[in-house]
């Protein structure tokens, strides 16, 4: 009988240690939060990363996409970090998690949250309404050497954020001051893309998968594109700044990140889940159709990535009289 007991016991406790041992997976919904509006390319970013979890069945809860904009992003950023330990939180990060410290905007730094993946690089367009007077680069260049206040210049999401970067770096690239600029800030790309379509503004600098499909309508024409490389599609016939004579290659990374102290068991499902995510059909269509540049990092080379891409911001923050040293 003494030894029936044992045999249960031992038995018990491996049952019990194999529970314990099992991964970890969510139990709840899982938000990913946006620290924009709906409809650019960080939202695009999010619902995308939804239907890849979604679609394939890497988690057994629902999902669902929260937008937070306003502050240049700070207000989805707070609100993830006072979420710590919570795995079932997740944020598309962008290059505003460096600008906004950069900057002085946000006492937030990106070494407050859990890195989880970087995605995709996102490559800037320069884009004028369809019936603007500025016909191509060389004119969009010109101007902004001759008169940069003629030229008034929208752009997601704050202040010192990436797309305000591209517009600088062309201005410094052709001579100019970035100082200089005309700017306005909006809470997301489809907000300057609005402006942009009304009239009440001559340029966005934005992604170009939300500006494709503006292109093919014929309401909306790219005059340069910062990537190492032309684009397909709607944007095949447009010239690359390089080719223009111009020195100028830059966009912005996507990734997801998520609140501190969640376990290594936690952010390798998350790893594990994106990773999967990334290889499928679905997703490289996703990468195709939104004009994305696959960049998929995690772990230390996602940390080191954005501890990298921090410091060369804010040299040419600093550079652009954007940032103090």
């Amino acid at each position: 009988m003494k030894g029936m007991l044992l045999l249960l016991y031992a038995a018990l406790a491996t049952v019990s240690a194999g529970a314990t041992a099992q991964a970890w997976s969510p139990q709840r919904n899982v938000e990913i939060v946006v620290g924009s509006a709906p409809g650019g390319s960080n939202d695009k970013t999010a619902r995308s990363v939804e239907h890849a979890l979604m679609g394939q069945k890497l988690v057994n809860t629902s999902v669902t996409v929260v937008n937070k904009p306003g502050g240049g992003s700070s207000i989805a950023f707070t609100y993830v970090t006072q979420r710590q330990g919570d795995p079932h939180t997740l944020l598309v990060g962008t290059t505003a998690l460096l600008t906004n410290h950069i900057t002085g905007r946000s006492k937030i730094h990106h070494g407050d949250f859990t890195p989880i993946a970087s995605l995709f690089n996102d490559y800037v367009v320069f884009a004028v309404n369809a019936g603007s007077s500025i016909k191509d680069g060389r004119d969009l260049a010109a101007r902004l050497k001759s008169d940069p206040q003629s030229v008034a210049i929208g752009f997601a999401t704050a202040l010192g954020s990436h797309n305000h970067i591209a517009a600088g770096l062309l201005m410094k690239a052709v001579g100019g001051n970035a100082r200089d600029l005309k700017t306005v800030a909006y809470k997301g790309s489809s907000e300057a893309i609005t402006n942009l379509l009304g009239g009440h503004i001559d340029l966005v600098t934005t992604a170009a998968g939300n500006a494709a499909g503006h292109v093919a309508a014929g309401r909306m024409r790219v005059v340069g594109v910062a990537g190492p490389q032309r684009f397909s599609g709607a944007l095949a016939d447009v010239p690359t700044w390089k080719e223009l004579g111009v020195d100028l290659v830059y966009g912005g990374f996507r990734g997801i990140v998520a609140p501190m102290g969640l376990t290594a068991e936690q952010v390798a499902f998350w790893e594990g889940a994106l990773r999967k995510a990334t290889e499928t059909p679905e997703w490289q269509d996703e990468l195709q159709r939104n004009y994305w540049s696959n960049d998929f990092l995690t772990g230390a080379a996602f940390r080191k990535d954005l501890d990298q891409t921090y410091d060369a911001m804010k040299a040419v923050l600093v550079e652009l009289g954007l940032a103090k040293q």
